[in-house]
């Protein structure tokens, strides 16, 4: 069964969004899922999520806010 794990990084200021997604994904299991809800797009943080066998979709949202679902590759 998937299961799927919220983090919300919304008005936190750089680096702790990223300390925030990166801690999260080194426990996430290959039967979870990270939605990540951040106000900026975090484009540094695809190179790190494909170098680290992780897939991601973006989403824009019509709030101007990004929703990031991050998962093991396998």
């Amino acid at each position: 069964m998937e299961t799927e794990i919220s983090l919300n990084a919304c008005g936190l200021q750089p680096p702790e969004p990223m300390e925030l997604v990166l801690e999260a994904i080194s426990q996430l299991q290959p039967n979870q899922r990270l939605r990540m809800l951040i106000d900026r797009e975090p484009r540094p943080l695809y190179r790190i999520l494909d170098n680290n066998g992780f897939l991601h979709t973006t989403q824009e949202r019509p709030d101007y806010l990004y929703e990031i679902l991050i998962w093991h590759k396998t």
